[in-house]
């Protein structure tokens, strides 16, 4: 079950909020996957989400390659929620750590994210913590950037339809970073 631990309330009526948890389970429109540029799905959590999601989620990454190329930091690929409980899934790519211009390219990730999720017509998206995982970017830093690109997009996408936005979090000690990082944020 998973678990709301703090809570944003924009004065748009949006929020922002950390869930502990399984994406893989949750009841939101999209969630976001930590991808790689050719969506092959074979580790972390584009693995636990194309296992759970079963075999459509490679077939449709598979044939959005084929069509686009491979994906980019600011423009993520997305392809239905097979059989999670999410309607699509988000392929974000997010930096490798020591590729260089790492911050700006996780914000692209985050931002085209929340763009991808409007153009879907979504109210609720759930993502992970983004590149912190195999890819080494720094918990710390990344709950700063990721924070502050959710919070510049509601300001500056007043029409947005995306109402709610939750940052779901598998182990305690990335849960532990993202909340200290949220009191220094929004406290």
């Amino acid at each position: 079950m998973n678990s709301i631990l703090v809570e944003k309330k924009f004065t748009s009526g949006r929020s922002l909020q950390i869930v502990q948890g399984d994406i893989t389970t949750e009841e939101v429109d999209a969630i976001v996957n930590a991808a790689n540029e050719h969506l092959a799905h074979g580790g972390g959590v584009a693995w636990a989400i194309s296992k759970k999601g079963g075999p459509v989620i490679q077939k449709e990454s598979d044939e959005w390659i084929r069509k686009h190329g491979p994906v980019t930091h600011a423009h993520p690929a997305w392809t239905s929620g097979g059989n999670l409980p999410a309607k699509f899934v988000i392929h974000a790519v997010g930096p490798v750590w020591g590729d260089g211009d790492e911050d700006q390219k996780l914000a692209d990730a985050i931002t085209g994210s929340l763009q991808a999720a409007d153009e879907l017509k979504c109210e609720s998206i759930s993502m992970p913590a983004i590149s912190t995982g195999i890819f080494g970017f720094p918990k710390d830093r990344a709950a700063g950037i990721i924070f502050k690109a959710v919070e510049s997009y509601f300001e500056k996408n007043v029409n947005s339809k995306l109402k709610q936005v939750r940052i779901v979090l598998f182990d305690q000690p990335t849960v532990d970073v993202f909340l200290t990082i949220w009191k220094n944020t929004f406290q």
